[in-house]
Order: structure tokens, then sequence, then C-alpha cells
């Protein structure tokens, strides 16, 4: 259940479309049944936030604002390279500034990095480039151009502040312990709590990306792995009531909303060449089908 719209504070009469269509949707879930009081996102210890009044002036700032405007509106900024409906704030939520969804603050600070998907150490613009390929089902930037740069740039000052070496801990999505999920109570939840913004069907609305199909993120894409589309939903959904579902009721409406089709990712059977793919990875790999028991 990605969020229904990408950043607080939209803009114009759209601002007003979204808040009545939030409080409606909010009235919506109250009082379905096993559902609790929703329980706030614990923000890490350290985790800070730089001021858009810390923005330098002259071209940095512009290649940083610059940047923040590509990531809002992927598919506006960069028609090329974005195949589906998705921009990277639907799971990077409030310009990467939240600290329940994926945030980048401190992630320029951890790289280069090893990715274990990839089996070698690699640049946040690999990783940037990955979350096109994969996420919005697209094609990958220049790394040296300035679109590439400006995301960069945007990524660093969310950074400020952030020792560069050891991953920050808040990086990511916070886990859960694994469990069994079940599908079908999933679709069940989904039919409460989250049809009135992504559909019936998953395929998306005026306020909400397409879950599942041809519109959607790619089979490949980390959020197709179960225990972290569940991390994400148990901190970000409802939109409107982020922390309402337990642990469970994430893991059994991702268990739900990944039961479904989505796009292929080209050679994804050669991710993590090492051999070492997670429990929930989405397919098989060739290197984890060779590996010696």
């Amino acid at each position: 259940m990605m969020p229904p719209w990408t950043r607080d504070g939209a803009r114009s009469a759209g601002a007003v479309f979204l808040i009545v269509a939030a409080a409606a949707c909010a009235i919506g879930a109250l009082g379905v049944p096993g559902l609790r009081a929703q329980v706030a996102f614990p923000v890490p210890a350290g985790y800070s936030v730089p001021a858009d009044s810390t923005m330098p002036v002259g071209a940095m700032g512009v290649s940083i604002r610059r940047g923040r405007e590509i990531v809002l509106h992927a598919a506006d900024s960069l028609p090329g390279h974005v195949g589906n409906k998705l921009t990277c704030t639907n799971c990077h939520r409030e310009a990467g500034t939240l600290a329940s969804s994926g945030p980048w603050v401190g992630s320029f600070a951890s790289f280069p990095q090893y990715n274990a998907r990839a089996g070698r150490v690699i640049r946040l613009e690999d990783r940037v480039n990955e979350c096109l390929r994969r996420s919005l089902n697209g094609t990958p930037l220049a790394a040296d151009g300035r679109d590439m740069a400006d995301i960069i740039s945007y990524m660093a000052f969310l950074s400020t502040g952030v020792s560069h070496g050891p991953r920050p801990a808040w990086l990511g999505y916070r886990k859960l312990t694994p469990r069994a999920a079940d599908a079908k109570s999933g679709a069940g939840i989904f039919s409460e709590n989250c049809v009135r913004c992504h559909g019936p069907q998953g395929a998306g609305t005026q306020l909400a990306p397409p879950l599942w199909g041809s519109r959607s993120f790619a089979i490949g894409a980390g959020m197709s792995r179960l225990n972290t589309a569940a991390a994400f939903i148990r901190w970000n959904m409802p939109f409107d009531r982020p922390g309402l579902l337990t642990d469970q009721q994430a893991y059994d409406v991702a268990a739900f909303v990944l039961s479904h089709r989505r796009p292929d990712t080209p050679h994804k059977e050669l991710d993590w060449p090492n051999g070492d793919p997670p429990d929930d990875a989405a397919y098989p790999t060739l290197a984890a089908q060779h590996k010696p028991k």
C-alpha cells in the first residue's frame, strides 16, 4: 500500500481535495474489526532532517532543489526513464525525510557500500539507477549527467551533519520479526482499509499508485520482498493512520499484494551472485541454485 501522495503540503486546489479524501479514509477506517489504536513510529536517536533554510545559495542550492523536484515527480522529470505510475517518494515518503519510510537522511554518507544483491561495492549513483530500473520499471540515468548530479546533491544535503562511514541505523525500513503470512486474511484487510485509495483491483487512483499489474513496481524491486513490504505497510499504511495495523496484519496485506502479477525485471536471475539471497527473495537466482548444500 503505497502512499496516496508524495509530499505533505500539497499545492493549490489539489491540497483541498487530498485533505478531504484523507479525512474520508480516516472516517472509513474507524471501527474496522481487528484493528487497534494506531502506534506512532519511534524516531531514532540522532535522526535530524536539515531545514530548507540551510540550503546553500547559488548553483549548489539550485541543484539541491532541482534534485528534490526530480524525486518528487520522477515521471514528469524523467519521462524517458520511468516505466510505471510510481515516483521515488511513493516508497520514500515526504521527499525521503520520513523516518518510517526508507529515509534518505544519511544515505549519501553511507556510500560507497557493499550490496549483496549486486555482489559488489556500489556507489550511490548505482543505487539510484537500480531504483529506476526495478521500482520504477524504467531505465538508468547517465551517471555523469545533470539529472543524476542533482539527485545526488539533494541526498548529500539530507546527509548534512551525518558522519561519513558506517551506515546509519535508521536507513531502510524498520525490520519486523519474520512470520508466516495469510494472503486470504490480507485480502479482507485490504478491502476494508486500502481500496479507498488504491482501488478494488489495486490499479491505483488519483490518490495512490498501483500495487500490482503492468504499471506497478517490478518483481526485482525491494518492495517485492515480503519482509520489506510488510515493514513498509506496518509503519506507513493506511496513509492517513500509519501504525494502525499489527505486525501480523501488515504481513498478511503484504502477502496479498505480492500474490498478484507485476512487471518482470530482466536478468533478475543474476542477482545475489554469491549465492546469498535473503529468505524472502521473490524469485530464484542462478547462484543460489548452484550453491553447494
